[in-house]
């Protein structure tokens, strides 16, 4: 059985987040409550395991009901699915880096054309939104 030794607050800390992000994943259902002890909840390693699993999961870009799924794969050991929602995210963080480089040449363009303009012609940035 694990020891439950830290408060919300320092479980929090744990894994450099706030009690309301953890409170937040409690009502997401991505952590389990803990049983009171008297008038305080105490988590133990277990659940700094899991906190800190979900917070690389979202450095990874994927997205809380992915990384709900991820859980469920994590006790089940369920490695291809596991391998088909990072290849899934990974093709969605693919496509995003293209649409931002996308706009980051639309608006070098857009820059370029408004530095040359000056005060004496329309402004290129305003004009190609209009």
């Amino acid at each position: 059985m694990t020891q439950k030794t830290l408060t919300i607050g320092k479980f929090a800390a744990s894994a450099n987040v706030s009690v309301e992000t953890v409170r937040f994943y409690q009502r997401k259902g991505l952590l389990d409550i803990p049983a009171s002890e008297g008038q305080v909840r105490r988590y133990g390693s277990e659940a700094i395991r899991q906190l800190k699993f979900i917070r690389k999961a979202q450095e990874a870009g994927f997205t809380l009901s992915e990384i709900k799924e991820l859980i469920q794969l994590d006790s089940s050991q369920d490695h291809e699915r596991a391998y088909q929602l990072a290849m899934h995210r990974l093709d969605a963080l693919e496509q995003k880096i293209r649409e931002m480089q996308q706009a980051r040449d639309s608006l070098r363009k857009l820059a370029s054309d408004c530095a040359c303009g000056g005060k004496t012609k329309p402004c290129a940035i305003l004009a190609a939104f209009d």
